[in-house]
């Protein structure tokens, strides 16, 4: 699987990723670091401290550095200020086929989980996080976040992923490998453990997401281009003729 993340590319597919968990998890740094290719330094929470903007995974403006605003970034951050999201878009290779993944990072504090319900809407993948040091965040998958999947998401065909980040800090880890795999199962997700800080697996998260909805003919259909739309429209009309000269 290939990627490419400029500006320009064509592409036959596009869905929308939704990456959910508590604050502090390394959202925003996963989100980072698989865009930008380099590795992620913790990031502050997401709630307007910084923000990105750019379909490449550009530069990271700063909330102090407002001399260097232009009115469309400082109306951007203004809107980002409210709503508490940040999105990304990264263009990927599957086959030969051409996917453009936009990725919504949503703040994890309490005071925007009402604010950003709507972005569950239309998901065809979700990325459920959690800090495998802090058990809390583990815990509040369940008590929290799969309720808020139940209750919000509005395509129960999205395919999910449990992701158990800051594997970097194994001497502190608190939630063991094999309770990541046991809710997985549970709840049907797939599961990788990963490091934001090294990049260890960050790519494996989104690539074998992609690869997931590729193999889900509903998301698949959602997600195609017109041109696309058609040909797969074509292919299942022949396909039913088909079946009918045979029965």
């Amino acid at each position: 699987m290939g990627s490419s993340s400029g500006p320009g590319h064509g592409y036959d597919y596009a869905f929308k990723i939704l990456l959910i968990g508590d604050s502090g998890v390394g959202k925003s740094s996963l989100l980072v670091s698989f865009i930008s290719n380099h590795l992620a330094d913790d990031l502050s929470p997401t709630i307007g401290q910084s923000f990105y903007i750019s379909d490449s995974g550009g530069a990271c403006v700063s909330a102090f550095m407002v001399q260097n605003f232009s009115p469309l970034v400082f109306i951007c951050f203004l809107f980002y200020l409210l709503i508490g999201v940040d999105f990304k878009i990264k263009h990927l290779a599957v086959g030969d086929e051409k996917l453009k993944l936009t990725i919504w990072d949503t703040a994890g504090q309490e005071r925007f989980r009402t604010l950003t319900s709507s972005y569950y809407r239309g998901s065809q993948g979700i990325i459920l996080v959690y800090d495998v040091t802090k058990r809390e965040t583990f815990t509040n998958l369940a008590d929290v976040w799969v309720k808020e999947v139940e209750l919000y998401s509005t395509n129960r065909n999205c395919v999910k992923v449990l992701v158990g980040n800051k594997v970097d800090k194994e001497a502190d880890r608190m939630v063991t490998r094999e309770e990541g795999i046991a809710f997985a199962n549970e709840y049907g997700c797939l599961f990788i453990e990963c490091s934001a800080k090294t990049r260890a697996n960050v790519e494996k998260c989104f690539e074998e997401l992609a690869l997931k909805i590729m193999g889900v003919p509903k998301l698949v259909e959602e997600g195609s281009v017109p041109v696309k739309r058609n040909i797969l429209k074509q292919k299942q009309e022949q396909h039913g003729h088909q079946g009918g000269c045979c029965s």
